[in-house]
């Protein structure tokens, strides 16, 4: 698992598509949020905080993640070098968890130089160190668990097709779908209890709920369980082509 591990860490490393991903990603993030003009500005708002990064780093990624994982299984399955791969002395999970992995280190290396922001926030505040440190904190493991979750679905996309572009598209709607579209219907079935239960569904409430500053047990079983739920999804997929 390990040696596929490296290869597909080398792979994105050794190509442009590693590259590309994170200077678009912090190129979108870094002109939005010092950039532009306007609320998401951190100089303009007057406020001690990097809150726009993480406003808009869910948007962003909802198009990146997809980009990067599309390549994961279609690519295999077009190459015909996925009967290869299966036949490899490790399981079909271990295969799958070398990919998402890989995905997500990707996705870490991308976020790490936005810490940039947090340290020039920080220097910056009236007094210096004038910044939510466990807001901040929060956000950026809310952010990560969410990369994870979208990484295991744009991994399951791959997995059931051998086009990457049906894989990009058909990842890229259930991100949208599992982020904002449990928020959509719960606020359209009504605004109680049965609401809010479709909403809890969602991502992005529990990604709303880490960003405060506060790591719930409930919000890590959320984002564990819906990563869980797309790799196996991608295993079962895998499984069925020796049926």
């Amino acid at each position: 698992m390990f040696s596929l591990l490296k290869k597909e860490i080398s792979g994105f490393l050794s190509s442009l598509i590693g590259y590309i991903v994170i200077a678009v990603f912090l190129l979108i993030i870094g002109l939005l949020t010092w950039v532009m003009p306007g609320e998401s500005n951190i100089l303009d708002s007057g406020y001690a905080g990097i809150d726009p990064l993480f406003i808009m780093a869910p948007w962003v990624f909802l198009f990146l993640i997809p980009a990067v994982t599309m390549r994961s299984f279609a690519e295999e399955k077009k190459s015909g070098t996925i009967e290869l791969l299966l036949t490899r002395p490790i399981s079909d999970m271990q295969i799958i968890l070398a990919k998402y992995l890989a995905c997500i280190l990707l996705v870490v290396l991308a976020l790490l130089p936005t810490l940039v922001y947090y340290f020039s926030v920080y220097s910056l505040g009236n007094p210096p160190g004038n910044i939510d440190n466990g807001r901040t904190w929060g956000s950026y493991f809310g952010l990560l668990f969410l990369a994870s979750g979208f990484v295991s679905v744009g991994v399951f996309a791959s997995a059931i097709t051998n086009n990457q572009v049906v894989s990009f598209i058909l990842a890229v709607v259930l991100c949208f779908f599992c982020y904002s579209g449990f928020a959509y219907v719960g606020n359209y079935i009504s605004s109680g209890a049965l609401g809010n239960m479709v909403q809890q569904l969602g991502i992005s409430a529990h990604y709303s709920s880490m960003s405060r500053g506060v790591i719930d047990t409930r919000d890590v079983i959320y984002f564990v369980s819906i990563s869980a739920v797309f790799l196996l999804a991608s295993k079962t997929t895998l499984e069925s082509r020796k049926w």
